[in-house]
């Protein structure tokens, strides 16, 4: 079936096939048409243009967009949506003055998810998940990784990532699984990583394999967390079941993390609240593409990225909600994009364009989705008449989303 929008007020990030990410300078340029139609045929992007070239084919559904505009589904490459029950009460502990390593230490943050997921069913874990995917879809987001990490042990880590491949088959939008094998130290390893290590890495990496439930490694390589040695350790046995490296670095200090995944070719490295030019100087020339998380700094009171250091350094940036139940608890793109602007201090083409083609390069899906391009799938966000694209991050607590369309279809009520 072809669908046939036209009178689009505005048709943004239009692109080449050819482009599967944009940088430094070219970060502030969001290729655009007014006045434009776009036609889709069945799932895909089939063609698009200035209204006085529209084509006039019968038997079309045809959508009146006047006045609104259309730009592709927010494209999500870092999340932790797959988890059990909810931390609100280390919420009123960090408003009382403790910061997030302490609660941490007291048995708080992740140990206190891994706790309430190991007790939760593989339903149940799938039942609680899916309301949060299925939020973020109406939210606009038409492509996402989801991340293990909170179980902590091998039958539970396998649990997440048996939902996440779940979701992968029920839900029409592309989902990249990513086996957060390095999260935090459990207690019945207390002091021991290196065992901790090898029986998660023994027991669940030729699972991972034989069920084909993830296609990327992550550690958490932070002070108090997983040392360099410890990432690298991660990083050589997986390299050998086929998973890309997607790195946790630089949230609260940095050690050497971004040379380490620049070295083992990670498809990007993700935080980076704390960046040093050394860093900036790895990335240069690799193919790692920076992930930054402003709802993580925003919920936690930490510094945020510096968007402008590696912009200005000529590098790519994507953006991406970090969706958790300890840091950052919401998984709303929208406001992601408007965090960006207002305390990353990008522009809105930069937002934009990090938050789309960026994050489809981030989970390697840049062919399929991240711009209007034909061929590509027609995951589309239409938004309620707008004065400019601007307005989506200027009026932050706005929604301007009138429908979502993931394949083609619209999910909206």
């Amino acid at each position: 079936m072809k669908t046939l929008f036209i009178n689009i007020k505005e048709l943004v990030q239009i692109r080449e096939a050819s482009v599967s990410y944009v940088a430094g300078k070219a970060m502030k340029l969001l290729p655009t048409i007014k006045n434009a139609y776009l036609l889709i045929d069945a799932d895909r992007i089939f063609a698009f243009g200035p209204m006085h070239e529209c084509p006039k084919e019968s038997m079309l559904e045809v959508i009146d967009a006047k006045g609104k505009m259309i730009l592709p589904a927010w494209c999500d490459s870092h999340t932790h949506i797959v988890y059990a029950g909810s931390r609100e009460e280390e919420f009123k502990d960090r408003i009382n003055g403790l910061s997030y390593e302490e609660i941490a230490a007291n048995g708080g943050g992740i140990l206190n998810s891994a706790k309430t997921l190991q007790t939760t069913s593989e339903n149940d874990l799938y039942e609680q998940s899916k309301v949060r995917l299925e939020e973020v879809m109406a939210l606009g987001t038409g492509a996402i990784e989801i991340k293990s990490g909170y179980g902590l042990s091998p039958e539970s880590e396998l649990k997440m990532l048996r939902v996440i491949k779940r979701f992968k088959k029920e839900y029409p939008i592309p989902i990249k699984a990513t086996f957060l094998a390095a999260h935090a130290l459990p207690k019945n390893f207390a002091g021991d990583t290196t065992a901790f290590l090898n029986d998660m890495l023994t027991k669940v990496l030729p699972v991972i394999k034989k069920e084909n439930l993830a296609t990327a490694i992550d550690v958490f390589c932070e002070k108090g967390y997983f040392s360099i040695a410890d990432t690298k350790q991660v990083l050589k046995e997986a390299k050998d079941y086929g998973l890309i490296p997607k790195l946790h670095v630089n949230q609260f200090n940095a050690i050497g993390g971004v040379s380490l995944a620049v070295k083992y070719n990670a498809r990007s490295v993700d935080h980076l609240e704390h960046i040093t030019e050394d860093d900036i100087e790895a990335l240069k020339n690799s193919k790692t593409i920076p992930v930054a998380l402003p709802g993580c700094s925003y919920f936690l009171g930490i510094p945020f990225t510096p968007a402008r250091k590696i912009i200005n350094a000529g590098l790519p940036l994507a953006l991406a909600s970090d969706y958790n139940p300890g840091s950052a608890p919401s998984g709303n793109m929208n406001f992601i994009v408007s965090a960006a602007c207002i305390k990353m201090k990008m522009t809105p083409e930069e937002a934009i364009n990090a938050a789309t083609i960026n994050g489809a390069y981030a989970m390697d899906i840049q062919d399929e989705v991240g711009s209007i391009t034909k061929g590509k799938k027609a995951n589309l966000i239409l938004t309620k008449p707008i004065s400019s694209y601007v307005e989506l991050p200027y009026a932050f607590g706005s929604n301007f989303i009138e429908q979502v369309f993931l394949n083609g279809k619209s999910i909206s009520n």
